[in-house]
């Protein structure tokens, strides 16, 4: 690689000109075009004695306008994120969803179409040369057209979830934006964001914690009857969407999305909940540590001590190139080519938004990363996770855009992969066993949230469903609701709970995807499996990791598993075996820490 790597991507060659470009423009009203021309041909086509010859056409067009949409709205995300006071970005942004929801409602159209074609028709379209790689898609959007209402009445449930649905949303959003939270340090009083007291409730210093803590809870109980609302709209409208739909259940949306089944949910959890045990003693010896019977809620993801030395960009980039290269030459290659491309924004500057992404662009063939790099080895594992999401996209790329579509819970499992190697690494590379404790404990930390935090977020998020189907439900209900799913998650462990996190989680307001949390969980355990098998299988199984991620959009998470691992996600073993593998982690530290307490 170069001497010295740039911190700052290089957008121009994806459109020249940032937020003024004309390129972008032209392109965006050639979509626009296109969409039009798209709902024309939908309306004049009668599918019932439709072949190959009248499908094919439409295909291709509805997968040339996606992949454009999704470039285009992968450039505007950058921009908005690079720099927040852009207001021309953000009115790019808002052209995007508009053409996003018209091609939504042509999607819909098409989809209820294909339900027209007779069964035998159908069974022979699809083992056509040209369809049959994504028959699989084309099944897939049938199926669900025929479990859905009249196409009429779909679309206008989307053009209604604009101001309504998603109008709750945001209104969310503006709340938390306009959130101060007061907070006194060296004599000077601070309102600090929602995102900078977050920061600071990961603070090393209990003192700290406990201070913007006690002030973020108050900060949230103000806000509680505003978040409340929102929330109980936001599920009102899907429990209605789903009642004239004639669905019975709140999980059938997510776990459709997710292309997964509720016994493969429902056999996670259970291995999970059967090997909490160990998890247990690491949260007693890490409360030990800090001087404390019992760990608060602010405490779980405290870090032990300071996060030792300082790496620099370029080190990282080194250290992330060589540790994927034991692993998989061709990822090495890959990261190789985005640190010199300029896919990466990492500088640390004002006027960026917090957090950190990886986005696509289709088109070009091409991934941006966002994040703020702060020199620190948590930041070389978030460099790692989102370089992981890029390598996946970028074995992707060359299939067809509906085949290149894969949901939320396998396309975790490619960054926490990527993350892994690197952590692992790192681990081994400790130059002390205080430096070697603070690796671990920040590991099993991550298993802890995927394993208890976020299943008692999908625990709140079941109880709340089922009594919003009785009405409204008070702020002092959501919160011994919230209070019951982490006591229950954590098995009573914590000496204090967040009985506002129902309000102060941004997930529960998302309304791309409903169960914003055990895919999460998924992800983390199915790519540990994965690195289990990379473990014990060696260099050989690079190639077969490839051919999974390339499979991802094409088929449920169960006959990914059984194609290329022999795997059945409904049964105990594979889930066991990756839990294991954390499971040695734990009692390494319980055994590094013995002394210490």
């Amino acid at each position: 690689m170069k001497k010295q790597l740039e911190t700052t991507w290089n957008l121009d060659n994806i459109f020249p000109g940032g937020s003024e470009s004309d390129e972008l423009q032209a392109f965006l009203d050639t979509i626009e075009q296109d969409i039009q021309r798209l709902e024309e041909r939908l309306k004049a086509d009668n599918f019932a004695s439709a072949g190959e010859r009248q499908v094919q056409p439409l295909v291709e067009l509805i997968q040339d306008i996606s992949a454009r949409l999704i470039e285009a709205e992968s450039f505007a995300v950058c921009l908005t994120s690079q720099d927040q006071t852009d207001q021309k970005a953000v009115q790019i942004s808002g052209k995007i969803k508009s053409l996003n929801a018209g091609f939504a409602s042509a999607s819909i159209h098409f989809d209820q179409l294909l339900t027209q074609i007779p069964d035998n028709r159908w069974e022979v379209m699809l083992e056509s040369d040209v369809i049959w790689q994504i028959s699989f898609v084309l099944n897939e959007r049938r199926t669900r057209a025929l479990d859905r209402m009249l196409p009429e009445l779909e679309a206008l449930a989307a053009d209604a979830a604009v101001d309504g649905y998603h109008g709750w949303s945001e209104l969310y959003d503006a709340a938390v934006g306009r959130l101060r939270i007061p907070f006194e340090e060296n004599g000077k009083l601070l309102l600090l964001s929602a995102g900078q007291a977050d920061n600071k409730l990961h603070s090393p210093e209990r003192r700290l914690r406990e201070n913007v803590f006690e002030r973020w809870q108050n900060a949230w109980s103000e806000q509680a009857e505003l978040c409340a609302l929102s929330l109980n709209h936001l599920a009102g409208f899907r429990l209605q969407l789903y009642k004239h739909r004639g669905w019975d259940s709140v999980l059938k949306e997510p776990l459709e999305i997710n292309r997964m089944s509720e016994k493969t949910l429902q056999t996670m959890w259970e291995v999970i909940d059967r090997n909490k045990e160990v998890f247990l003693r690491y949260l007693q010896r890490k409360a030990s540590l800090l001087g404390v019977d019992s760990l608060s809620w602010h405490d779980v993801e405290a870090p032990l001590g300071e996060g030792g030395k300082e790496i620099s960009f370029d080190r990282a980039a080194g250290m992330i190139v060589e540790q994927f290269g034991k692993f998989s030459p061709q990822m090495a290659d890959f990261a190789e080519m985005a640190f010199e491309r300029r896919w990466i924004e990492a500088e640390d500057r004002p006027g960026k938004r917090p957090g950190g992404f990886c986005t696509s662009f289709p088109v070009s063939g091409e991934s941006r990363i966002f994040m703020t790099y702060g020199q620190t080895l948590d930041n070389v594992g978030t460099l790692a996770h989102e370089l992981g999401h890029a390598y996946h996209q970028h074995l992707m790329n060359g299939l067809p855009e509906m085949l290149q579509n894969y949901a939320m819970n396998v396309a975790e499992t490619a960054s926490t992969f990527a993350e892994m190697i690197v952590v692992d690494a790192s681990l081994k590379m400790a130059d002390n066993v205080q430096e070697r404790i603070f690796l671990l404990e920040d590991k099993i930390q991550r298993a802890v949230t995927f394993f208890m935090n976020i299943q008692a977020r999908f625990l709140f998020e079941v109880q709340f469903y089922k009594e919003r189907k009785s009405g409204l439900v008070s702020v002092d209900r959501l919160n011994e609701i919230m209070t019951e799913a982490q006591q229950k998650a954590f098995r009573h462990s914590l000496g204090s709970y967040h009985p506002y996190f129902w309000a102060s989680k941004l997930h529960f307001y998302a309304t791309d995807v409903p169960f914003y949390n055990f895919p999460y969980t998924f992800g983390y355990l199915f790519s540990t499996g994965l690195y289990a098998r990379a473990l014990e299988e060696g260099p050989g199984f690079a190639d077969k990791y490839a051919a999974l991620l390339r499979d991802t959009g094409a088929m449920p998470v169960e006959e990914l598993a059984r194609k290329h691992l022999g795997a059945d996600l409904t049964r105990d073993d594979f889930w066991q075996a990756a839990i294991e593998l954390l499971i040695k982690d734990v009692n390494e530290f319980l055994s590094l820490t013995k002394t210490r307490e």
